[in-house]
């Protein structure tokens, strides 16, 4: 086991769809697979603390289960026996859900929320929980008193990103082949962005939700998956993209809707919002964008520079829907002294609004959203960095203005991912983002894939 874990050869190094075709030649079975990145965990987590709860007992016993269906042929698709993690703010059956927080340090769900029951229902092996920000509202980093600092694997000084920290730390580093975020403002592409991986935000109501935590951020806030690839976020998506009777947002959307495999797109109009407002964009990360809209267009697409089609002040009038959110969680509960002083601030502020302050929020929600809608009556795609600058320290909160260019697909509910561009000089990961209209996770999905095509990034891990 020894050599195998140093080599490229590693299990803890593959796919959703490798470990798949590894299973199915009989190399390899789900329970070596488990005792490789339980080997790796133990090797490599306590520099980067991705988890907030390892199950290695529940997942040997699901990786038990797996490995009997292989064996009798009875597998229940291309995520069986795959090893996953689930970010500690979506709620799985019998383990801590402490969304980050000493308020929730006790709370034990007793029900899968559906997503992730849809993954034991393919057969996936759940690791356990990943950091998280306090309430997933991270400023840019994950440091929480109940789970202390996660670190960036490309460079342990530095940030993850929030609020997802810890489900893109655990698949940059091998503890699993592709985890489950949130994200509701970021939170999945920003550290995918700084961890070299490729995060998708879906639609509002395309991941169906129940039996979760409390939703303080409406319909902003969605369940999406972090990978490698981009194949094996298609397969993630196609097991968890499915209706359920709870969640009326996810009615209107087909089952199983992702194309795969992953089709060629045909050219598209896009829209490079280089920048937005006065938010400073990095050198490094200015470069790499531009790179990226270069090879676009010699793929084929039509890329145009442009101002971004959203009012900036309305996007912001409508964050103040946090702040009412976070002080109707908190009522009635024993928090004071408990939280950050950053978050007793915006649950005051959120006590002290009116209701014709909260009806102002969603009024502004509803300008940006008309304002995306018709710019994709323009374009096709919106192309952007994904943040401005590079991960800053891991222990101190990023600028005010880091997820100016993530946060309005939120607002709108439109889809967005995160997919790596060519890393900076000193090696450090940069994403990019596409923005596409409301429902076209298929057509996001295969932009990525013919990127990744002609700029592969699979094979790039940290040096740790």
């Amino acid at each position: 086991m020894g050599d195998q874990r140093s080599s490229d050869n590693a299990l803890w190094r593959l796919g959703v769809a490798e470990t798949h075709s590894l299973y199915l030649s009989g190399e390899a079975t789900p329970l070596d697979m488990l005792d490789a990145v339980l080997q790796r965990v133990e090797d490599v987590n306590p520099r980067i603390n991705a988890f907030a709860f390892l199950d290695a007992a529940g997942a040997h016993a699901a990786a038990t289960q797996s490995a009997q269906r292989w064996r009798t042929h009875a597998i229940l698709g291309p995520l069986d026996g795959v090893v996953l993690t689930i970010k500690d703010n979506i709620t799985v059956a019998g383990l801590p859900c402490s969304w980050g927080t000493e308020v929730f340090r006790d709370f034990v769900p007793n029900r899968d929320e559906v997503p992730v029951a849809r993954l034991r229902e393919a057969g996936a092996i759940i690791l356990g929980k990943t950091t998280v920000s306090e309430f997933s509202n991270g400023r840019g980093i994950v440091s929480t008193r109940r789970f202390g600092t996660t670190r960036n694997p490309w460079r342990t000084t530095l940030t993850t990103g929030s609020s997802s920290a810890g489900s893109a730390a655990s698949v940059a580093c091998g503890f699993g082949a592709a985890a489950l975020g949130t994200d509701g403002g970021g939170s999945i592409r920003l550290p995918a962005s700084h961890c070299g991986l490729v995060g998708l935000k879906p639609s509002a109501g395309r991941v169906a939700r129940a039996y979760g935590l409390p939703v303080i951020l409406g319909g902003r806030e969605v369940i999406g998956p972090l990978a490698r690839s981009t194949a094996d976020l298609a397969l993630l998506l196609q097991v968890i993209a499915k209706r359920h009777p709870s969640d009326g947002a996810s009615w209107g959307f087909p089952d199983a809707a992702v194309d795969i495999p992953i089709p060629q797109p045909p050219s598209q109009r896009v829209l490079y919002m280089k920048q937005v407002g006065l938010h400073a964009v990095a050198s490094e990360v200015a470069a790499a964008c531009d790179q990226v809209a270069a090879t676009l267009v010699d793929l084929g697409h039509l890329v145009e520079v442009g101002e971004p089609p959203f009012d900036m002040a309305a996007q912001m009038r409508s964050s103040v829907i946090t702040q009412g959110g976070m002080a109707w969680l908190l009522r009635g509960k024993e928090w004071k002294g408990r939280v950050d002083d950053y978050y007793a601030r915006v649950a005051e502020a959120g006590a002290n609004l009116t209701a014709a302050d909260y009806i102002d929020a969603v009024e502004a929600l509803r300008e940006v959203q008309a304002q995306i809608g018709w710019a994709f009556e323009r374009w096709d795609l919106i192309l952007s960095p994904v943040t401005g600058g590079l991960p800053g320290p891991a222990d101190q909160p990023a600028p005010a203005d880091y997820s100016a260019y993530t946060s309005v697909a939120n607002t709108a509910g439109v889809p967005a991912i995160a997919i790596p561009a060519a890393p900076s000089p000193d090696g450090l990961p940069i994403g990019f983002q596409l923005v596409g209209p409301f429902g076209a996770e298929n057509l996001l999905l295969a932009m990525a894939a013919q990127y990744e095509q002609r700029c592969p990034w699979r094979d790039r891990w940290p040096p740790i």
